[in-house]
């Protein structure tokens, strides 16, 4: 993914990670960001500077998917990546 991103010059971006709703806030907090972070060492090692990657973690907030199934829950665990000017 890091090469295609290079390859049409988008390379300032946001990662967002997100988790299902199951923990404590401060946790899912943390875990996510931690996902993003993970993203954004992989991209950086195809040749993204780092610094131009922002990343956050927003826990349990912005499901894309019903918490309530095991299906949706996998959907929720993710990180978003949002190009930024």
């Amino acid at each position: 993914m890091g090469r295609a991103l290079l390859s049409v010059n988008i390379v300032k971006f946001r990662l967002d990670g997100h988790t299902d709703n199951y923990g404590e806030d401060s946790y899912n907090d943390q875990l996510s960001l931690r996902r993003a972070n993970t993203v954004a060492d992989q991209l950086a090692s195809v040749g993204i500077p780092r610094a131009d990657i922002e990343t956050r973690g927003m826990g349990k907030r912005d499901p894309v998917a019903d918490n309530r199934t095991a299906k949706g829950r996998a959907e929720n665990r993710r990180v978003s990546i949002i190009v930024t000017p």
